[in-house]
């Protein structure tokens, strides 16, 4: 633990075989010392204060937490700590997001462990890590010759506050205003005033729609 010239690092994912496999890259490299494995906010929290890692590796959705406010708790705790976004989530419907936020980099979990140090390496010395797919994309949009007459996602999802796009995912999932209610911690009378928020970022006249692009958007994000 007390190894000079290691980057301490913190995982945070539900994933068990996805973090033993990720510690298993990140060993062979012989420059880490995992400082801690959780999927629970608070408790990466208390572990980056207490360990004060170098890098932090993570999922956007760790399990029932939001992981793009943590990302944005973490910057606030140490301010100089490099976090990188491993998801399941496709990386065309968040990577601008989670960058604004202050992570480094975004890299779908289906990358090969060489693809992962790489991203490691780069966001390490200072730059940012997208994939060449995601970085072309990126830049077709700023120039406006991505394709149109198509729904295109991105886009508009990038008009949703962070809560905002917490709640239509869920409503994409299937869940009731109640469960969403539940599940967030916050009224039923707030959940219904994101979903007007919703219904006018995304021009859906009614809820129906609302519910129907919810679930488009859910079939495409994953």
């Amino acid at each position: 633990m007390g190894r000079t010239g290691y980057t301490r690092v913190l995982l945070i994912d539900n994933q068990p075989i996805f973090c033993e496999g990720l510690i298993s890259c990140l060993d062979k490299c012989n420059k880490f010392i995992v400082v801690g494995v959780t999927d629970e906010a608070e408790k990466a929290l208390k572990i980056a204060e207490k360990e004060k890692p170098g890098l932090v590796i993570m999922e956007i959705f760790p399990g029932k937490e939001n992981g793009l406010e943590l990302i944005s708790r973490l910057k606030s705790l140490i301010a100089d700590i490099t976090i990188l976004v491993i998801s399941n989530n496709e990386e065309r419907f968040y990577s601008e997001r989670v960058l604004r936020l202050g992570a480094r980099g975004y890299l779908m979990k289906t990358a090969s462990c060489e693809s992962v140090m790489e991203a490691i390496s780069t966001v390490l010395n200072g730059k940012v890590y997208l994939s060449d797919s995601e970085r072309e994309r990126i830049f077709l949009a700023l120039t406006e010759e991505s394709t149109r007459g198509i729904k295109d996602w991105p886009i508009s999802i990038q008009k949703l506050s962070n809560r905002e796009l917490e709640v239509f995912s869920l409503i994409g999932k299937g869940y009731s205003t109640i469960e969403i209610a539940s599940r967030l911690k916050l009224s039923t009378k707030t959940i219904d005033t994101h979903k007007e928020h919703i219904k006018l970022k995304l021009h859906c006249a009614t809820s129906h729609e609302l519910r129907q692009q919810a679930i488009e958007w859910s079939n495409h994000s994953l």
